[in-house]
C-alpha cells in the first residue's frame, strides 16, 4: 500500500483552519479583535488592514479599544466599521475609540446557529471534495497496475478513518461555537 496522504491532510488542516476563520468572523455578543480582520482602511492612499494602523485591545467582556497611530484615521476607522455592518457600534474617545458589542437576542442567537450550521456543512462538502480527488487517485494507480484490489480496498478504509476523524474535528469546533453563541 504505497499511497501519500500528505495532500489530503493538508486540505484537512486548511479546511480545519478555513472553518475556523470563518466561526471567528461570527459575532457573538463577546467583544474579539477577530471580528475586525475584515476591516481595510484607506490610509495615505493605500488600502490597509484596520490592525496595520492601529492597536485593537479587548476593554471589556463587550467592549473593544482602538487607539489608532495617527489620530487622524479615527473618523476612517468609524466609517469603514459602520460600513461593513457587522452588527456593532462605535463611540469616539479621546484616545481613538471604543467599539461596542450589544447583547445577543435569543432571536439573533438562532439566526448565528443557522450560519454556524451552513458553513459547517461548506466544510464538509470540501472535505467529501477531497475525499473523492483521493479515491479517484488510488482508482487510476490501481487501473495502472501500480496498485492491487486488495491496496485499494486497504487505502480507501484507510481515508475513511481519515474522513471520519476529520468531520469528528469539524464537529468539534462547531460545537465550541455553539456554547460560545448560547451564552
Amino acid at each position: 500500500m504505497s499511497y501519500n496522504f500528505n495532500n489530503f491532510n493538508n486540505r484537512v488542516l486548511e479546511i480545519n483552519d478555513w472553518l475556523k476563520k470563518e466561526f471567528s468572523g461570527v459575532r457573538t455578543g463577546k467583544a474579539s479583535p477577530l471580528i475586525l480582520d475584515s476591516i481595510m482602511i484607506d490610509s495615505y492612499g493605500t488600502k490597509t488592514p484596520l490592525k496595520h494602523i492601529a492597536s485593537i485591545s479587548i476593554e471589556d467582556a463587550r467592549t473593544l479599544k482602538i487607539a489608532p497611530w495617527d489620530k487622524s484615521h479615527v473618523k476612517d476607522i468609524e466609517t469603514a466599521i459602520a460600513t461593513a455592518n457587522l452588527g456593532i457600534s462605535t463611540a469616539p474617545d479621546s484616545v481613538g475609540l471604543r467599539v461596542i458589542f450589544p447583547e445577543l437576542t435569543s432571536e439573533r442567537r438562532v439566526s448565528l446557529m443557522k450560519i454556524i450550521k451552513d458553513k459547517l456543512e461548506d466544510a464538509k462538502i470540501s472535505l467529501r471534495k477531497e475525499r473523492e480527488k483521493v479515491i479517484s487517485e488510488i482508482d487510476t494507480l490501481v487501473k495502472d497496475k501500480v496498485l492491487s484490489e486488495d491496496d485499494r480496498f486497504g487505502l480507501k478504509e484507510s481515508l475513511q478513518k481519515k474522513i471520519d476523524e476529520a468531520n469528528k474535528n469539524l464537529e468539534g469546533i462547531m460545537a465550541q461555537k455553539e456554547i460560545e453563541i448560547s451564552g
